[in-house]
């Protein structure tokens, strides 16, 4: 494989996450602005919840989709796959900013914005997975982690490049413009991003699909993969519930708990993601040359023993002693992050490697890693300890251990499972 054809291949895999991330960042930044847009005014507490709830509801529809598109990823292709589940992004994405608010089109307005929502969460929740297999199965033997971790830095980029756009327009123009019309364009603009990656997929090569016979790969998963879909949920668990509590839950946390202020807290966050992007790269890269299982236990250790003293660490005024340890937890989140594409993708059958992979990762980062934030504020409430967050990595870290022990070694295997 040449390397233009190998920048192609990562192009096509990764532009999808990169939308899908965008446009969570998006919505996030804006969930007040949507809020008062597309509900009733009575109670601005309200509308933020219902803002929220609409996008939780999106997450749900995560196994789903990854039931949808793995199916058509094993039985048609992954270029099929790929292409459905990038138009049901972008379309949804543009359409919520053209979608008139709850003046215009009253109790229409929140229901049409949640179906808009659902439809993206069933891209989501195959997008993710089948970009992944994507990118392994694509790239050349000796390469498999490097490339595969790409799929990994796609995500991360459009989060911080949809955290970007909305700071900008929100510095840029006066509240009154911002809430008429200005948070609008973000939305907008991921067309660009959806027009670019369909055509960019129509330039993928088109691999003869895995044969799953003349059944559903989901039955055929269920019937005699379950293991496999276990194993996969079991070492995504660590990488899921890390995500969620380092860079999305800490915020909050830094907030309520360290008194920080909220601009600081998201400057420490921002940093902190930017350095997980070579974090993720240089563990891809490593994963080839020493090996998935001993770089990915390092990691699982790492963030084992790391996770209460880090966090001590964090529970600080200074905000230089905040960064240094939520630098030091992105080390062993950011490694699992960069190496578990490449790990899944050689670990289950190539019949039914879209399915099984969507469907343990989405029970790790759908189900689990998504209540991760409300454990950890429940778990506080509950026990008084402001530290108590580090138990819920402690334990994500200690079940995918013992889950590594039940994979092999597969950075040297020439092929992939048939």
């Amino acid at each position: 494989m040449t390397p233009t054809s190998t920048r192609r291949i990562v192009a096509a895999g990764t532009i999808g996450n990169l939308l899908e991330w965008y446009d969570f960042a998006v919505y996030g930044y804006f969930a007040a602005t949507i809020g008062r847009v597309f509900f009733p005014a009575e109670n601005p507490v309200a509308q933020v919840l219902a803002a929220f709830g609409i996008f939780a509801l999106g997450y749900l529809m995560r196994p789903l989709g990854g039931i949808v598109v793995g199916h058509i990823g094993d039985r048609l292709g992954r270029r099929a796959a790929l292409t459905f589940s990038i138009a049901a992004m972008a379309l949804p994405t543009f359409l919520v900013g053209l979608l008139p608010g709850y003046e215009t089109l009253g109790m229409a307005a929140p229901i049409l914005l949640t179906l808009l929502r659902m439809i993206q969460g069933l891209s989501v929740g195959g997008e993710a997975t089948t970009s992944m297999v994507f990118l392994v199965e694509q790239a050349p033997p000796g390469r498999r982690g490097l490339v595969g971790s790409f799929c990994s830095l796609a995500a991360t980029g459009g989060f911080l490049l949809g955290s970007g756009i909305g700071a900008a327009f929100a510095a840029l123009l006066s509240p009154e413009a911002l809430a008429a019309w200005g948070w609008r364009v973000p939305f907008l603009l991921g067309l660009l991003l959806g027009v670019a990656g369909w055509w960019i997929r129509q330039v993928i090569v088109e691999e003869t699909p895995p044969k799953s016979g003349h059944g559903s790969p989901l039955i055929e998963t269920l019937r005699h993969h379950g293991r496999a879909v276990m194993r996969v949920a079991g070492i995504t668990v660590f990488n899921a519930v890390g995500f969620y509590l380092m860079f999305l839950y800490v915020v909050t946390w830094l907030q309520t708990v360290d008194g920080i202020a909220p601009a600081r807290a998201l400057e420490i966050n921002t940093v902190s993601m930017v350095f997980l992007l070579p974090v993720m790269l240089l563990s891809g890269w490593l994963s080839d040359r020493v090996g998935r299982r001993p770089l990915m236990f390092a990691a699982m250790v790492l963030g084992f023993v790391g996770a209460l003293p880090l966090l001590w660490l964090m529970h600080h005024p200074d905000p230089r002693l905040i960064l240094l340890g939520q630098l030091a937890l992105v080390v062993p989140a950011g490694m699992g992050l960069g190496i578990i594409p490449s790990l899944l993708t050689e670990a289950v059958a190539g019949r039914v490697r879209c399915t099984a992979i969507s469907l343990g990762y989405n029970i790790a980062f759908g189900v689990i890693g998504g209540l991760t934030p409300l454990t950890a504020a429940w778990l506080i409430a509950r026990t008084e300890m402001d530290l108590s967050p580090a138990w819920l990595f402690m334990g994500a870290a200690a079940i995918s251990i013992a889950t590594l022990l039940t994979f092999r070694e597969t950075s040297r295997d020439a092929t992939l499972p048939p």
